[in-house]
């Protein structure tokens, strides 16, 4: 998504402007070209050296520089970028380009870049700053215009106070540029239910049953789809991972809550997708006290729990519903199986033996199987990459 892509990116004299430096890195290494420009008081806080090691490329600070050609930079840097962030924002850089002032160089390429391409405010202050009601009022004239703000997260600041203003995570800016540098929108208007990590059947107080479900394969779903258009809620199993970025995301522990949470949100779902490993079988019995430690064996006696795709193919026939196949041997067979048995239009195949494919890796291998058609092998990718090879029969679909 990043390869490829111009991005320019205005720092400013923000206490955050490491964040910057960590995103001008990331971004580089994705095969992103990126551009920087930094605001004066931005210039006292990191060298524009630095930010030029790192991007590879010539810092713009000065309005008016020496230059060989005729072209301004302004114009120059808004001809060529494929989106525009501002990576820390302060209330004052906010409240100028809110009211179009162009006396430096970032606010000037904000004002000549602002209708051309995609644009990233991403705000960083004192929690009291922020909620000043007129740093509000000025982040609603952006947002009115069409540009992106990522709003800041609630932590311990560099102040001291503790509040609204932390300057989001780095992996969750990079959500955001690739959402808006993607902007496919081929599910604009659609509605996706995705479940997500591994469920746990209590035993005791301490102890349950569960797998090895990572939930990034679910994630990286939802959030592909999220960056397509669609309206996205993503059902998670106990994970680690942050919340993709677009996404309304519901947290349920067992099998039986993931079933009534699944089954109530697919009443208004276009397209479900059960990317959960969930537990099959629960105890029957749950002990109120932890289970003590005996001389001999103990027997746990289970049972099943519900099927939650079965259950939606019987209530929901006029949705896409789409599953996954953890094997381990007779892949494809037990695949198909699966696929007649559950009354849904795809179903993922991978091998969850694998290190590199499946539970609690990066990458995946999956096989794609759909009724009356040859089954689609796709190579060892990203998940995110496999995430979106998916999506794209499911546009075939609907």
């Amino acid at each position: 998504m990043l390869s490829g892509r111009h991005i320019v990116l205005g720092v400013t004299g923000g206490v955050a402007i490491h964040k910057a430096v960590d995103l001008t890195s990331k971004l580089v290494q994705s095969g992103t070209s990126v551009h920087v420009v930094m605001t004066h008081h931005a210039t006292r806080m990191v060298t524009p050296f630095h930010f030029q090691t790192i991007s590879r490329r010539p810092v713009v600070t000065d309005l008016f520089p020496e230059k060989p050609d005729w072209q301004p930079d302004h114009i120059a840097l808004a001809d060529q970028a494929d989106l525009f962030a501002i990576v820390p924002a302060t209330a004052n850089i906010i409240a100028k380009i809110a009211h179009g002032i162009a006396d430096d160089m970032l606010t000037t390429v904000a004002v000549a870049i602002g209708t051309r391409c995609p644009v990233l405010i991403a705000p960083a202050m004192n929690g009291h700053m922020y909620a000043n009601a007129v740093v509000q009022e000025n982040l609603s004239i952006l947002r009115r215009r069409g540009f992106a703000v990522a709003e800041p997260e609630k932590g311990m600041l560099a102040c001291g106070y503790e509040g609204t203003g932390r300057l989001q995570s780095v992996p969750r800016l990079l959500e955001q540029i690739a959402m808006l540098l993607t902007r496919q929108q081929d599910f604009k208007g659609k509605r996706f239910l995705v479940t997500a990590g591994p469920t746990r059947e209590p035993l005791d107080p301490v102890r349950f049953i569960s797998n090895r479900s990572s939930g990034k394969m679910g994630y990286a779903l939802a959030l592909a789809a999220a960056q397509r258009g669609a309206d996205v809620i993503l059902v998670s199993g106990p994970t680690s991972l942050e919340s993709p970025y677009g996404v309304v995301r519901l947290d349920v522990q067992t099998a039986q809550e993931m079933h009534r949470a699944v089954l109530d949100e697919a009443k208004h779902a276009d397209v479900v997708i059960m990317a959960a490993a969930v537990a099959d079988y629960r105890p029957v019995e749950f002990q109120q006290h932890k289970i003590k430690k005996t001389e001999g064996n103990i027997t746990l006696t289970l049972e099943r729990n519900p099927d939650i795709l079965q259950s939606l193919g019987q209530a929901h026939s006029n949705q896409i519903r789409v599953g996954f196949a953890a094997e381990t041997e007779n892949h494809l067979e037990n695949a198909r199986r699966k696929l007649e048995n559950k009354q849904i239009h795809l179903i993922i195949m991978n091998d969850v033996s694998r290190k590199d494919a499946g539970f609690e890796a990066d990458t995946n291998e999956v096989t794609i199987l759909a009724h009356h058609r040859d089954p689609i092998q796709l190579p060892l990718l990203p998940k995110h990459q496999v995430a979106h090879r998916i999506l794209d029969q499911v546009l075939e679909l609907l």
